[in-house]
């Protein structure tokens, strides 16, 4: 805020881009329910009327037993999540690629003490088969000792399991005496996906514990870790004050988590990031020089380039590379995504390639 008491914007509101859904600002609604929270006084760290109406909503979708302690983030979900359901010297398998494994800085190990035992996917989906791959060596006090399965949906290259597939994973997992763990940071977009409601892909195929994504979906900040077994997890609410991710305020943070899921605008945002990437995926699908390395399932589309376009388009549209080595990008889309902003990408990526290429773009 300037001196004179105006607040000033300091970034281009107009810039746009398919880096992350992170990128994207905040739902209007979720504004407008953060503002709504805003006044008087409500009893800190979870004792607010919003936490407990947080505990009924989230009951309505993952049922009756269900109990949901918010966090800020997602990576504090997870951590919070295997640590509460495993003993010290536990183990998690879980896929390559899943973010537990790639993107959250050893958190896992270094912050909640435990060992992912991972497990090379040609799709980032594990199998009852890639679970044995790991599921061994109970018993052995020179091994961890698996004791979770965890499963990202959707997963880190955009795929979704569909029901009967983590319900495969989750009997042979607790079979084998493992508790499932469930990565839901776009949860949301894959139920939207398989046009299922949130209990059919978590509660209804036997997961016991899901980190439920919201940040990713319009939230300013905001996650939750959802217990749908009271017997797989254990401490969750002394170990989320240990690990920092006990709000004081929470009921700015559970205002939040009741805006996206008391009606349907959890599913109206992921529908819409969904489409978008739909249109995106096909406008750029059978451009010489373009390769689709998965089908467009959800709101990420994977391609390889040819050499220098990825870094020619950088220069106007954010966006990440994930196998360098290969020249893979991902592009990513959000609620607030745009036909015009795809459309205009798709125009961008068309004509760079041709120019790569030295032919003329299509219109």
């Amino acid at each position: 805020m300037s001196e004179d008491g105006r607040v000033h914007t300091l970034h281009d509101p107009s810039s746009r881009g398919f880096a992350s859904d992170n990128y994207a600002g905040i739902h209007p609604e979720v504004l407008q329910a953060i503002a709504a929270a805003n006044g008087g006084h409500q009893v800190a760290y979870g004792e607010d009327a919003y936490t407990a109406r947080l505990q009924e909503v989230l009951r309505g979708h993952f049922g009756e037993p269900a109990e949901a302690f918010p966090v800020f983030n997602g990576t504090g979900a997870n951590v919070l999540s295997l640590q509460a359901m495993l003993p010290r010297w536990g183990a998690v398998i879980c896929a390559e690629s899943a973010h537990i494994n790639t993107d959250e800085n050893g958190a896992p190990e270094r912050v909640a003490g435990l060992k992912l035992l991972t497990v090379p996917t040609p799709d980032g989906k594990l199998t009852p088969e890639l679970v044995d791959r790991q599921a061994w060596g109970w018993g052995d006090e020179h091994r961890a000792q698996p004791g979770v399965v965890s499963i990202t949906q959707t997963t880190e290259l955009g795929t979704v399991y569909a029901p009967e597939e983590i319900r495969a994973v989750a009997d042979h997992a607790h079979a084998l005496g493992l508790r499932v763990h469930l990565d839901g940071s776009r949860l949301a977009n894959a139920a939207a996906a398989l046009d299922l409601p949130l209990r059919a892909l978590t509660t209804d195929v036997g997961v016991d514990v899901v980190s439920l994504g919201g940040t990713k979906n319009g939230l300013m900040l905001g996650e939750a870790v959802v217990v749908l077994d009271p017997e797989a997890a254990s401490g969750l609410t002394y170990l989320r004050k240990m690990n920092m991710q006990l709000a004081s305020k929470m009921r700015f943070v559970s205002a939040q988590l009741v805006a996206l899921f008391e009606g349907d605008l959890w599913l109206r945002s992921a529908r819409h990031a969904n489409a978008m990437a739909a249109r995106l995926s096909a406008a750029v699908e059978g451009v010489d020089g373009v390769r689709l390395t998965q089908a467009t399932r959800a709101n990420a589309v994977f391609a390889v380039l040819p050499p220098g376009v990825a870094d020619r388009l950088r220069t106007r549209f954010r966006f990440y590379d994930w196998d360098e080595a290969t020249g893979e990008v991902r592009w990513m889309c959000a609620f607030d995504t745009t036909e015009a902003d795809v459309d205009a990408f798709a125009r961008a990526v068309r004509a760079e390639v041709a120019s790569a290429l030295g032919v003329g773009a299509e219109a």
